[in-house]
């Protein structure tokens, strides 16, 4: 009998924290383990034909940047029956899988609003089998908050924590470039390598197109009007395809259509954005984890803009990265309308024909995931013998 893994993960904003869970949840089974993944965003899409079971928690989600305030599905502040709903739903997922492995995402570096539940979890899992390992699950890039929260959360990963999976390329993006890694942390850090989707994808599209995507919320519209001017200053002629997340309201959507000039299209984000990315001219995306992976596959020049609002530093410190390693050029939103319409036009003209060096991240955290779960396994059923 394999053995079993449970991951909790909850996206408030957009979509890539489930969207890196699910592919965490592909490889793990791909690695012979039996996983469900228990989600506590909004509803993404249909997961009944995964190879994990899954399960969905009474939904919650934010506005903009303000992650303090957790909201329903129709927008109003959750009340403490839902907060109590969940918390009972987890407790007994555990109780009635007594999975081997617990995997908490962004838990316990981000995330704080939902402890109650997480620690809720944990505690569950331990309870119906004490031997049970508890990992975090991290993307590359963290966002540093105070001292005092930063020594929290390390006191609960060195008391909680079995080991924490990290799925980025220290030679690349290392995590004390974003977070402080002492000691005890650096000894926890398990780097996996970027987790990437790795079904087999669509062909290539040569549209030729200059593509702007901006992820699964509604925080691209600002680089979404930005683009609908540019393309209007644009000479070349080529066709601009503008690719709008679910979170993008039809209203917003509404008013760029009716700014937009004949060449730009604008429509819902596609499954088949792989292909259309790796035929495009240049692309424009915010530095989402997901896009930069589909951006390093597809090999097409690239402008990344990161999303900044508020105290938002992760998508910078990606951004800059790849500008480091020749991946794409950073280009910053300033505010001055006009002015970063003419500096976007004059971006992707210097991108035109521009040919990123060949894969120089490591892609491989599907496989390697797999083989750090199953070794931390083993060293548990090791011990256990002796």
């Amino acid at each position: 009998m394999s053995a079993s893994v449970l991951i909790a993960v909850t996206h408030l904003l957009g979509s890539g924290h489930l969207v890196r869970a699910a592919n965490l949840a592909r490889a793990l089974v791909q690695g012979g383990l039996s996983v469900t993944l228990a989600s506590g965003g909004m509803p993404l899409r249909v997961m009944e034909d995964e190879p994990f079971a899954f399960v969905q928690l009474p939904p919650i989600r934010t506005e903009g940047t303000d992650f303090r305030t957790l909201l329903d599905e129709s927008g109003q502040p959750i009340d403490p029956e839902r907060k109590a709903a969940r918390i009972a739903m987890l407790e007994g997922l555990a109780a009635r899988l007594r999975p081997d492995v617990v995997i908490v995402e962004h838990f316990p570096f981000g995330r704080r609003q939902l402890a109650a539940e997480f620690l809720a979890l944990i505690a569950a899992a331990k309870s119906a089998r004490p031997e049970a390992l508890v990992l975090s699950s991290v993307r590359d890039v963290l966002v540093t908050p105070r001292p005092d929260r930063i020594a929290e959360a390390e006191g609960r990963i060195a008391g909680m924590f079995d080991a924490v999976l990290v799925h980025g390329d220290a030679g690349f993006l290392p995590l004390d470039r974003s977070w402080p890694v002492g000691e005890g942390l650096a000894a926890k850090l398990r780097y996996t390598g970027y987790l990437a989707d790795d079904r087999p994808a669509d062909i290539t599209l040569a549209n030729g197109e200059v593509i702007v995507s901006g992820g699964g919320s509604a925080a691209a519209l600002p680089l979404f009007a930005c683009a609908v001017a540019a393309a209007r200053l644009d000479r070349s002629g080529r066709r601009w395809r503008i690719l709008a997340g679910r979170g993008m309201a039809e209203a917003d959507l509404g008013l760029l259509a009716a700014d937009a000039p004949e060449k730009v299209v604008i429509e819902r984000a596609r499954p088949d954005f792989p292909a259309l990315l790796a035929g495009c001219a240049v692309s424009i995306s915010q530095a989402g984890y997901n896009t930069v992976l589909d951006l390093v596959a597809a090999g097409r020049p690239a402008i990344v803009v990161p999303f900044d609002a508020g105290n938002e530093t992760e998508q910078t410190v990606r951004a800059e990265a790849m500008e480091r390693a020749g991946l794409a050029r950073c280009f910053r939103l300033s505010g001055d309308f006009v002015g970063d319409a003419v500096a976007l036009t004059d971006a992707v003209g210097e991108a035109m024909g521009a040919q990123p060096p060949a894969l120089p991240i490591d892609r491989g955290g599907a496989a390697r995931s797999a083989a750090i779960v199953k070794e931390l396994l083993a060293g548990i059923a090791g011990r256990a013998r002796h």
